[in-house]
């Protein structure tokens, strides 16, 4: 049974349940000296990095109650368990473990920058209904939102555009990606964000899947697309290199578990 995204208010946490306890970008997991590490229980965690201080009940893994908790910091380590990096897990867990941890990295994010109002600065109180906060005030309404990004494999003839953004590790190159303007449709950002960064035009935009990306709240929508003309040239801000690359001469690559590595891999697999 897959990861059910679930509001329940009535929910109360019990010790079998799954158990989340989050700390900036980094998750405890039970490890037991296995190479692939798991979710960890309620009954292992408790007293643990705040466990049970108010915990936010996520959904369902497998039939199993879900809930999750930002821990202050990542003392209190139960035996058998480890403070684990979130992204280098997106090439380790399943794909059902890995949406309940991005939706639980998301909640918390959400939680915690909308305890108070927005428009009159009152306490927020959780709708019992859905999964919301409403000002007693003013009675506005908070959802949980994410930022809508869009990546894209620009392709010419028989090489892809990779580019190495100042962000990045001094070695790795990755596709060309950023965040859509307000009243943009998702095609019009791929376009800009190839223009702004290397100077090119695309044609042929093409939808090809999304990603949820808890760093901390964005949807990854990713794309391929078609040099139509222009001369590349990086922007010298955000990008810092950019070059065609043949599928037999790639440089380093965003690892396993993430949307450009898939769309590289996928583009570089294609006869």
């Amino acid at each position: 049974m897959p990861f059910v995204h679930r509001h329940d208010s009535t929910a109360s946490p019990a010790l079998t349940d799954f158990f989340l306890a989050i700390h900036g970008d980094r998750l405890l997991l039970r490890t037991d000296g296995s190479a692939t590490p798991g979710l960890p229980a309620i009954g292992a965690v408790a007293g643990s990095a705040g466990a049970l201080a108010a915990p936010i009940f996520v959904g369902e893994l497998n039939g199993r109650p879900i809930w999750a908790n930002a821990a202050p910091d990542e003392a209190g380590i139960p035996a058998g368990h480890e403070w684990l990096d979130m992204r280098p897990l997106l090439a380790l867990l399943p794909a059902d473990e890995l949406q309940s941890i991005g939706c639980a990295r998301e909640l918390l994010w959400w939680n915690a920058r909308t305890r108070f109002c927005g428009s009159c600065g009152t306490p927020t109180v959780q709708v019992d209904t859905e999964r919301a906060k409403r000002c007693p005030k003013c009675s506005a309404l908070f959802y949980p939102a994410a930022s809508p990004a869009v990546i894209v494999a620009v392709q010419r003839e028989d090489r892809i555009l990779l580019a190495h953004n100042h962000n990045f590790r001094p070695d790795l190159f990755s596709l060309l990606a950023g965040f859509v303007d307000p009243g943009e449709t998702l095609e019009q950002a791929v376009a800009r964000e190839v223009r702004e960064e290397v100077g090119i035009t695309v044609t042929d935009i093409r939808y090809v899947t999304s990603q949820p990306w808890p760093f901390p709240n964005s949807l990854m929508v990713a794309f391929q697309a078609t040099y139509a003309g222009g001369e590349l040239h990086a922007d010298g801000r955000e990008i810092e290199a950019a070059n065609w690359y043949a599928r037999d001469a790639l440089p380093t690559i965003p690892s396993p578990g993430t949307v450009a590595h898939a769309l590289i891999t996928n583009w570089q697999q294609a006869l």
